[in-house]
């Protein structure tokens, strides 16, 4: 299985957030994205790596500037460690639309940053590996081929994310539309 994740740049207000860094071998790729977005990796405020695979976070050494780093459910700023309660549902507020929300299932540690109020698309979840790409939503198998720790919980998030969601951006694959109920 090829495993080339997904990174997604979030611009909202002051924040410029940067959630999944790519694998290591991706590391000139990530430069060359940021670089057309007019930014380098010392400008990123916040990473997010949704969690510890390193298809996901293979690049934080990349990001040594940024005030915040969230990988999975361990929160740093510098070197010092945030205890947040992930573990109880609480989401971790980054600003005025951005929220970081437990979402294992994948890995027991896996989250998702909530993006609310995008112009002209209402809510978007980025949520790594909990979908992996638009075709699991129709997918009964995705935990044989992709590997789950816990399936109850990867599908109990799912059901959630899509409640709340108009668009999700997956782990591996472009960005997709809920469909509506």
């Amino acid at each position: 299985m090829r495993a080339c994740g997904t990174s997604t740049l979030v611009l909202s207000h002051d924040l410029k957030v940067l959630v999944d860094t790519l694998g290591p071998w991706e590391s000139e790729k990530l430069r060359s994205l940021l670089a057309k977005e007019g930014l380098h990796p010392d400008d990123i405020n916040v990473v997010v790596g949704t969690h510890g695979h390193p298809d996901h976070i293979g690049n934080l050494n990349m990001f040594t500037k940024c005030q915040r780093h969230v990988v999975g459910f361990s929160v740093y700023s510098n070197d010092n460690y945030e205890c947040h309660p992930f573990d109880t549902g609480e989401p971790l507020v980054l600003g005025p639309n951005l929220e970081v929300i437990p979402t294992p299932g994948h890995t027991l540690s896996c989250v998702s940053l909530i993006v609310k109020n995008v112009d002209q698309m209402g809510t978007v979840i980025v949520t790594g590996d909990l979908f992996e790409k638009e075709e699991d939503l129709n997918d009964d198998n995705i935990w044989l081929s992709a590997g789950s720790e816990d399936s109850s919980k990867q599908r109990e998030n799912r059901h959630r994310v899509l409640e709340v969601a108009d668009f999700v951006v997956p782990g591996h694959g472009n960005m997709f539309k809920v469909p509506e109920s």
